[in-house]
């Protein structure tokens, strides 16, 4: 079967399932900032039931083109009061605060807690791989990427790509489907962009 016949089968039978309409999901997005120039960034986190309730917002931050913001998440993540509730952690993107590149599988064995990475776009890996040779770690970097898996399309009016760990793809497809409520991209990930963008420049401009 097809990856989009399977996604149009899970989201038109009812009867397979099991994940809770009110699944408690973080949705974490970067502010804007000032590409190569030294300093943090901002990062939000926003917990969702599903994609219809927001729950809460946590914050953290992590260095521009730094490497920290796989332990930055795992620290938000584990200091929460949400903690025990959390269902599934989304991503925008698998890097952060420019080429801050997250380490998905480390997430999941440190929290427990699946996640998922969601893109617009399919990733152009071989512009990435050019953009971090100009880093002396280059190849640590390179390896987090690629560690974040295959790139799955999600097929929908308006069609995003996911990275997943932890999780199965028919569970992951199901609770993309479910949360991706008022856009394209998945309520909790929308609203932490919003966020983090009015937080940042004062009033947050275009769309997640």
């Amino acid at each position: 079967m097809e990856l989009s016949e399977l996604s149009s089968f899970i989201m038109n039978n009812k009867k397979f399932r099991k994940i809770k309409p009110e699944i408690r999901i973080l949705g974490i997005d970067d502010a804007p900032f000032t590409p190569h120039e030294e300093g943090e960034v901002l990062l939000v986190g926003t917990v969702f039931r599903g994609g219809s309730w927001l729950d809460g917002v946590l914050t953290t931050h992590v260095r521009v083109d730094g490497t920290d913001a796989t332990s930055k998440i795992i620290s938000m993540v584990l200091d929460s009061r949400n903690l025990g509730q959390l269902g599934v952690i989304m991503l925008d993107g698998i890097t952060f605060g420019g080429f801050n590149v997250v380490d998905i599988q480390q997430i999941y064995e440190k929290t427990g807690i699946p996640v998922i990475v969601v893109m617009r776009k399919y990733p152009r890996f071989e512009k990435i791989k050019r953009a971090l040779d100009n880093f002396e770690n280059y190849a640590e970097r390179w390896d987090l990427i690629q560690r974040a898996g295959e790139v799955h399309l999600v097929d929908a009016p308006e069609p995003i790509y996911i990275q997943i760990h932890g999780i199965d793809l028919s569970d992951a497809l199901e609770i993309i489907q479910l949360s991706t409520t008022r856009s394209a991209i998945p309520e909790p990930i929308r609203a932490a962009h919003i966020i983090a963008a009015g937080v940042v420049t004062g009033e947050s401009r275009g769309s997640a």
